[in-house]
């Protein structure tokens, strides 16, 4: 799906995704990441949700956010508490959601000049033929 917004100045946004890509600033990737207004974390190693552990989230501790948009891949789900306790302690609030609709969430809260971070997972695996 394609995005339309109003460019932001100099700031990331995501402007199309898929289940196998996600397109920031028109750049598109086909493996998880981390986008924030300013920065964008291409090498986060992340290739499903039950992967996680809690050192998945320091990259995203470093970036200050007031909240962190939590992309779970296809389906929605929960982060266990443990696994984001550095965040919370840092009265960093963590949303769960689906990559696509955390995509969508990211654009309205960064073109509110909110401090986002979305954390995408795309879990797509190409097939082999």
């Amino acid at each position: 799906m394609k995005l339309h917004l109003t460019q932001a100045d100099g700031e990331n946004l995501i402007t199309g995704y898929s289940e196998q890509w996600i397109s920031v600033n028109h750049q598109r990737f086909e493996h998880s990441l981390i986008v924030a207004p300013t920065q964008l974390i291409i090498d986060w190693k992340v290739s499903t949700f039950k992967q996680l552990q809690e050192s998945d989230f320091e990259k995203i501790s470093s970036l200050n956010p007031e909240v962190v948009l939590l992309g779970t891949g296809k389906q929605h789900q929960f982060i266990h508490p443990r696994i984001i306790k550095m965040l919370t302690e840092a009265n960093i609030a963590v949303e769960c959601m689906t990559t696509d609709a955390a995509c969508r969430t990211y654009n309205i809260l960064m073109s509110e000049g909110r401090q986002v971070v979305a954390a995408l997972i795309l879990e797509y695996v190409k097939s082999v033929k």
